[in-house]
């Protein structure tokens, strides 16, 4: 009997193993941009990247569970209990061949508590915690089956709802192509950001009622004010208008909940990641500014994150990036960003694959 189960077990590993991988969606070569094709870089100041540094930076902080290692993340939320939740790309920078859990929970302490949502995604992407602590999180890739979603888990893991056709990329009011951010405002609609690579046609913010369904979207490619290509980040501040990190186009732009324009401001940067505290206000994340021509292009522009009022715009605060070569690559520093109730920021990097804390100087 014992050498039948042997058998038996042995089979079953063979038969998974013998599991053909999910074909890894391909990403479209980019174009050879050019100074006349790209967007004007933001214009710069005398205070441009001189703003003081009031954090010290660590990584390091958080445990991970015996054997695991974190992979490229942009992902990273504070709950209610001061939990940090961060999705990481299954240890490595995709998903789509991977049964790890790649949603985490860590106590405010670092500890490592949970994970969940193993099988599900692709390239886990933008996140966001709502006020009942229910995690979202946007998939912004797409294999046969998964993919190009926006799910919201609860806190123990049960899947809540599902936005989009997992597996299906399309331009459609119920699909998404890339969808790189979500945000849910205080009365539960749900905004999100679509459109992950410029020059592809979509470039968009779609907005859901509670329940998921659609009710308008605005935004198209291009650089005029109003337009948008890579909307890659969402906030949203105490009264209620929604900040879109317009990363191709080097700027923010602020709109009503209902699509329109309010504001447009390059004094942050080039935003990869966009977060708004109680106090109002903004933390925006630059992981790509570079000087030479092509992807990023943004000269004088220094990695780091800005910190400013939404009331006035001013930028008061730059945690500049370590990187001693930026020009040489698409990215570092902190991608995704959030701020916890003690005032510490988090920044999720994709190229370091951790999660760095950014403490005041008071702490």
């Amino acid at each position: 009997m014992k050498r039948l189960f042997v058998a038996a077990a042995l089979l079953a590993n063979a038969s998974a193993m013998a599991q053909p991988a999910l074909p890894v969606a391909p990403v479209p070569p980019r174009p050879v941009w050019t100074v006349d094709t790209l967007p004007e870089p933001a214009p710069l100041t005398a205070q441009t990247n001189k703003q003081p540094n009031m954090h010290r930076s660590e990584i390091g902080f958080f445990k991970l569970p015996a054997g695991r290692v974190m992979g490229s993340t942009s992902a990273v939320g504070v709950d209610s209990k001061g939990h940090i939740w961060i999705a990481d790309r299954c240890g490595a920078n995709n998903c789509a061949n991977s049964s790890l859990d790649p949603i985490m929970e860590f106590d405010a302490q670092g500890n490592f508590i949970k994970a969940f949502g193993g099988g599900l995604t692709v390239f886990p992407h933008g996140f966001y915690i709502d006020t009942m602590d229910n995690i979202w999180l946007t998939d912004a890739r797409a294999v046969p089956g998964k993919g190009a979603t926006v799910m919201k888990f609860s806190r123990e893991g049960k899947l809540l709802m599902t936005l989009g056709k997992p597996g299906i990329q399309g331009k459609g009011t119920d699909e998404f192509t890339e969808p790189n951010a979500v945000i849910v405002a205080k009365n539960g609609d749900i905004f999100v950001g679509d459109g992950h690579e410029a020059d592809r046609g979509v470039a968009r913010v779609v907005k859901y009622n509670a329940s998921g369904k659609f009710l308008m979207q605005w935004g198209q490619p291009g650089k005029g004010q109003g337009d948008l290509e890579v909307p890659h980040a969402l906030a949203m501040d105490s009264k209620g208008r929604l900040y879109v990190g317009d990363r191709w186009n080097n700027r923010v732009q602020v709109y009503s909940q209902t699509g329109k324009l309010l504001n447009s401001w390059t004094q942050f940067g080039r935003p990869s990641g966009l977060f708004i505290d109680k106090n109002d206000m903004l933390y925006s994340a630059d992981s790509e500014s570079r000087r030479p021509v092509g992807y990023g292009y943004n000269p004088g522009w220094q990695r780091g994150i800005r910190i400013g009022s939404v009331k006035n715009g001013k930028v008061t605060a730059f945690i500049p990036d370590p990187d001693p070569n930026p020009d040489a690559g698409a990215t570092s520093g902190a991608e995704g960003i959030t701020v916890g109730p003690d005032g510490v920021i988090y920044g999720a990097q994709v190229k370091e694959r951790t999660v760095a804390r950014h403490l005041p100087l008071a702490k």
